[in-house]
C-alpha cells in the first residue's frame, strides 16, 4: 500500500470513530430502499444469479456469488416485495432460488465459502439455504425447490452425530470445529419441517438445541459460539445462536429454549451505548471486549428483540430496535460511490475486527430485515407478522 493510500484509510477510520460526515438518519423507508438498491446491485455485480459475497473497499472488487447468503437473501426479496408490490425482488429470488438448485451438491449438502473457494460441503452453509429454499416454495409452489430443501435437510441429518452435534463439515474458513451457532441451521431444519412434515427434520432440531443448551453457562453465555475466539464471540454469532434458540421455542412451545433467548437479548441490550452504538464482541462475564461495532450483529439483535417484543410485549425490546437501527442508519452511505451507497459495512469503524474494509452482503440483508422489523413495530406495516424468519 502506499502513502497517499495509507493517509486516505487514516483519515477515514478517524473520520468514523469520531462520527464526522455520519448520515443523519433518514425515515425507514429511504434507509430501507438503499439497502435494497445495494443488494440488487450486489447481485448484477456477480456473473450468475448468486449474489456477491462483498464488495472488498481496498481493491475496490466484489468478490464471487456467496451460496450461504444467497440462500437467506431470498427471504428478504420476497419480504421486500410483499411489502412494495415490486415484482422485479420476487423475480430475483426466484432466480437466486434456482441459482441454489443448480449448484446443489449431489449429497445435498451446499458448498463452503463464496463459489470457487471450496467443493466440500459445509453445515452452516446448508442449514442457510433451507431458509431460501422453502420461502420460494411457499411462495412459487415450485416442487424443485422443496425436493432442494429436503434432500439438504436429510444431509444434515444423516451427518449429525448422535448427541445432536455437528462436528462433521464445519466451515474450512473458520478456527473452530464445534459452533453451537448452527442453533441458526436447526432452525432451518424446522422451516423445512413446516413444509414437509417429517419428523426427522424436527427430532433432529430438538436434538441440536438440546445440546446447545449443555454448552450454557448460567448467566446464558454459550461456548463454543465464535467463529475466531471462543473467548469473546462476535455479536454476530451470538445473534445467530440467540435466534435458533428463539424461533425454535416458539415452534416447539419450549419454554427453556426461550428462557435461553431472553437471557442472551437481555445481556446485549443492557450493553447498549450512547447513540445506540452496541460493542462487537463480549465475554464470559457479559463484558464488551472491543471498541469498535459489528454491524452485522446489530442489525440481527434488532431483529431478535423485534421478535422479542411481539412476543413478550415488553416495550424494553421495541426501545433497543429503534435505538441500535438508528446508529447503523448513521453509518450506511445514502449518497457517493455506488458500490458502498446503501450498504453496510461489516465493522464501525470500518478497520474494526470483524469483515474490515468490506461490505459483507449480509450486514446489508440483515439490516434490511431489521428495518422491515422496526416497521412492522412502529409503523403497523405488518410484513414481519406475516414473516418471523
Amino acid at each position: 500500500m502506499n502513502i497517499r493510500q495509507t493517509i486516505i484509510e487514516n483519515k477515514r477510520i478517524l473520520r468514523e470513530r469520531i462520527n464526522l460526515g455520519a448520515t443523519t438518519p433518514k425515515d425507514i423507508s429511504t434507509h430501507l430502499s438503499a439497502a435494497m438498491d445495494w443488494l440488487v446491485h450486489a447481485q448484477e455485480s456477480s456473473p450468475d444469479d448468486g449474489v456477491s459475497q462483498t464488495y472488498l473497499v481496498r481493491s475496490r472488487h466484489w468478490a464471487k456469488s456467496y451460496p450461504e447468503t444467497t440462500g437467506y437473501i431470498i427471504p428478504t426479496f420476497y419480504r421486500y416485495w410483499q411489502l412494495t408490490g415490486d415484482d422485479s425482488y420476487r423475480h430475483r429470488a426466484i432466480k437466486m432460488a434456482d441459482w441454489e438448485c443448480k449448484i446443489q451438491l449431489p449429497d445435498g449438502g451446499v458448498l463452503a465459502g463464496a463459489l470457487g473457494d471450496s467443493d466440500k460441503p459445509t453445515v452452516f452453509n446448508t442449514g442457510q439455504v433451507l431458509f431460501g429454499w422453502v420461502t420460494a416454495y411457499e411462495q412459487e409452489k415450485n416442487e424443485c425447490y422443496r425436493e432442494a430443501a429436503i434432500k439438504a435437510a436429510n444431509w444434515l441429518c444423516d451427518i449429525m452425530d448422535d448427541d445432536g452435534c455437528w462436528r462433521q463439515f464445519g466451515s474450512p474458513f473458520t478456527t473452530r470445529n464445534i459452533n453451537v451457532y448452527n442453533t441458526r441451521s436447526a432452525w432451518g431444519l424446522m422451516r423445512v419441517h413446516e413444509i414437509s412434515g417429517d419428523q426427522k427434520f424436527y427430532e433432529a432440531a430438538i436434538a441440536n438445541l438440546e445440546w446447545a443448551l449443555q454448552q450454557k453457562i448460567e448467566n446464558g453465555w454459550l461456548k463454543h459460539n465464535c467463529l475466531l475466539d471462543d473467548d469473546q464471540p462476535f455479536t454476530h454469532t451470538l445473534a445467530y445462536a440467540m435466534r435458533g434458540f428463539l424461533e425454535i421455542g416458539v415452534y416447539s412451545k419450549r419454554q427453556d429454549f426461550l428462557d435461553e433467548a431472553v437471557k442472551i437479548g437481555d445481556a446485549v441490550l443492557a450493553n447498549i451505548q450512547r447513540k445506540g452504538f452496541l460493542p462487537g464482541r463480549f465475554n464470559k462475564d457479559w463484558e464488551p471486549t472491543v471498541k469498535w461495532s459489528c454491524l452485522t450483529g446489530n442489525a440481527q439483535f434488532c431483529i431478535n428483540w423485534g421478535r422479542l417484543f411481539q412476543i413478550t410485549g415488553a416495550e424494553k425490546y421495541k426501545t433497543a430496535v429503534q435505538s441500535v437501527n438508528g446508529f447503523t442508519k448513521s453509518t450506511q452511505k445514502i449518497k457517493g460511490d455506488l458500490n458502498e451507497r446503501g450498504g453496510i459495512k461489516g465493522s464501525h469503524p470500518i478497520n474494526g475486527g470483524y469483515h474490515p474494509w468490506q461490505y459483507p452482503n449480509w450486514a446489508t440483508k440483515f439490516f434490511a430485515d431489521a428495518l422491515m422489523m422496526e416497521q412492522t413495530i412502529f409503523e403497523n406495516k405488518g410484513v414481519y407478522k406475516n414473516w418471523p424468519r
